[in-house]
C-alpha cells in the first residue's frame, strides 16, 4: 500500500493531455470477447482498472499486450467461462463478461463484482434484462457467484426501471449475437455508450438509436476484429479544469471534449471560472476573479454528472457564498465531505425536499443505508489547510488530492490506489503542473 505526500499551496500552471476513457476502455475489453479475431485498441489509459480487466478476459482465454496506450488482445488456445473471485471481485463492470460468454457458450460463472464504495449499485437491472433473453441465473451465497445458463440468448424488448448506464451495456453486448431483435428502452445516452457502439459497429455489430433513450441491435451470427481508438477521458478534463480554477492557476488541456461538457462548463461560467477554446480539441481553464456559489443537481447525460459532483464541492469550497451539491444518482457518494472537513471545509449535509423520492432518484430507495444525506450545503471560500485524509471511491480521491494542492501544508493521502483506478501517472502530471506531490511506501518513514 502507498500514499501521498502533498506540500501546499500550488498555483498550478501548464500544459496536459487528456488520456483515453475509462468508462470506454473497460467495456471494450469486455467486447473483445465476441469474437475470436485479434482486437486492437487505441488511447488506452495506463490505470489500474484496466490491468485488472485484461486480467480477467486473460481468465477467459484471451491473452493481451498493453504497451504505452496500445492493447492488442488475441485468442488464447483454451477459454473459459469462469471468472475467479480475486479477480472479479476488485472490478464492478467485471459482471459485464456475462453477456458475451452467455452468447458464445451458454454458461458464465461471475462473483459479485466490486469497485467502488459509492452506493450498492446492484446488477440486478442487468440479471433481469438477461432473464428476458433467456438466460437462467442464480446467485449462490454460500460461494459467491452468479450462475449463468442458457441454450440461446434470445432478442427481447426491455425497458429499464431506472436509468443505467453499466446496465445498458451489458444488454448491447449480450443483444449483439443474440437470435432476433433486441429493443432497450430508458438507455443511458452518455457519449462513452455511443463510442462503445461505434467500436462495436467497426467490428460488423448492427446496432443504432431508434429514439429517445431507445436503441435496436439485430442479432447477427458473428463478429470480426478491429482497430480502434478510445474517445478521450470527460471525468479527467474536469478534473483538471477544477484544478486550474481552484488553485487559481491556467492550465491548456489537449485532446479536450468540452462539446460533451455543456453541463460543467455552463455551471463554471456561472461560478465566474475561465475557459477559452483554442482550437476543436484544445481548451484553456484558468482563474479569472473571485468565484460565486453556483448549486447543481447530478443527473444522466447530458445532464451534470454524478462523477463531477466532488471536484465541484471542493470548488465550492472556494467560491463566496452557500451553494449546494444535490446528488441523485448514487446513494452515498459524500464519503469524502468528513475528509475536506479536517482541512477546514465548511460543509453541512442537508435533505432536499423530494415528493416521491422511489421515482425521482436513479438508484433503488430501498437500498439506501439510514442516516444517509442526498445533498451537502457549502459555505465559502474557506481557506484549505493540511490533514490526513483517506480516500474511499475514485472521484473522492481526485477531489482530496485536488484539496491538498490548494490547501496551506503538508497533507497525507492514504488508500490512493482508488486515484490509481482512474487517473494516468496521476501524481507526475500534477507535478508536471507545479504540484508538489511525492508516492512513498504507508510504512515509510515521512
Amino acid at each position: 500500500m502507498e500514499k501521498f505526500i502533498v506540500d501546499g499551496p500550488t498555483r498550478l500552471k501548464g500544459d496536459v493531455t487528456i488520456a483515453g476513457a475509462k468508462n470506454v476502455a473497460l467495456k471494450a475489453i469486455v467486447a473483445s470477447l465476441l469474437t475470436d479475431e485479434e482486437v486492437i485498441l487505441e488511447n488506452v489509459p495506463q490505470i489500474r482498472d484496466v490491468h485488472v480487466m485484461l486480467e480477467v478476459v486473460e481468465h477467459l482465454g484471451k491473452h493481451s499486450v498493453f504497451e504505452k496506450s496500445r492493447v492488442v488482445i488475441r485468442k488464447n488456445s483454451s477459454c473459459a467461462c469462469t471468472v475467479p473471485l480475486e479477480v472479479g471481485a476488485r472490478l464492478r463492470t467485471s459482471s459485464m463478461v456475462l453477456g458475451p460468454l452467455l452468447t458464445r457458450y451458454g454458461k458464465a460463472i461471475i462473483p459479485n463484482p466490486g469497485g467502488c464504495r459509492i452506493g450498492a449499485r446492484p446488477i440486478d437491472r442487468h440479471i433481469e434484462g438477461l432473464k428476458k433473453m433467456g438466460a437462467s441465473i442464480t446467485y449462490d451465497s454460500t460461494d459467491g457467484y452468479f450462475h449463468a445458463q442458457t441454450k440461446k440468448l434470445e432478442g427481447a424488448e426491455i425497458t429499464f426501471e431506472k436509468n443505467t448506464h453499466t446496465g445498458t451495456e451489458t444488454l448491447l453486448l449480450a443483444g449483439i449475437l443474440a437470435q432476433g431483435k433486441t429493443i432497450l428502452r430508458n438507455v443511458a445516452e452518455e457519449v462513452e455508450v455511443d463510442d462503445l457502439i461505434r467500436f462495436l459497429q467497426h467490428m460488423g455489430a448492427n446496432i443504432k438509436r431508434s429514439g429517445v433513450r431507445e436503441m435496436i441491435i439485430e442479432g447477427i451470427p458473428k463478429l470480426h476484429g478491429a482497430t480502434y481508438t478510445i474517445m478521450p477521458d470527460r471525468n479527467e478534463e474536469v478534473t483538471f479544469a477544477i484544478a486550474a480554477v481552484a488553485s487559481l492557476g491556467d492550465i491548456t488541456i489537449h485532446n479536450s471534449q468540452r462539446h460533451y461538457l455543456t453541463a460543467f462548463l455552463n455551471a463554471l461560467t456561472k461560478a465566474g471560472g475561465g475557459y477559452e477554446e483554442i482550437d476543436r480539441t484544445t481548451t484553456r481553464y484558468f482563474y479569472k476573479d473571485h468565484l460565486h456559489a453556483v448549486d447543481v443537481v447530478t443527473a444522466p447525460y447530458p445532464g451534470f454528472m454524478t462523477d463531477w459532483q466532488a471536484p465541484w464541492a471542493l470548488l465550492m469550497t472556494q467560491a463566496k457564498g452557500e451553494s449546494v451539491v444535490h446528488e441523485t444518482v448514487f446513494e452515498n457518494r459524500f464519503t469524502y465531505v468528513e475528509e475536506l472537513k479536517k482541512m477546514g471545509a465548511h460543509i453541512a449535509y442537508v435533505d432536499p425536499e423530494v415528493k416521491n423520492p422511489k421515482t425521482f432518484y436513479n438508484f433503488n430507495w430501498k437500498d439506501r443505508p439510514f442516516g444517509t444525506h442526498q445533498a451537502i450545503r457549502i459555505m465559502g471560500p474557506t481557506n484549505l489547510h493540511n490533514a490526513v485524509v483517506t480516500i474511499n471511491d475514485l472521484r473522492a480521491g481526485a477531489t482530496l488530492l485536488l484539496a491538498t494542492i490548494i490547501g496551506s501544508g503538508k497533507s497525507y493521502l492514504y488508500g490512493i490506489e482508488q486515484i490509481d483506478r482512474g487517473y494516468e501517472h496521476v501524481e507526475k502530471r500534477f507535478t508536471a503542473l507545479g504540484a508538489h506531490i511525492v508516492r512513498v511506501k504507508e510504512d515509510a518513514v515521512s
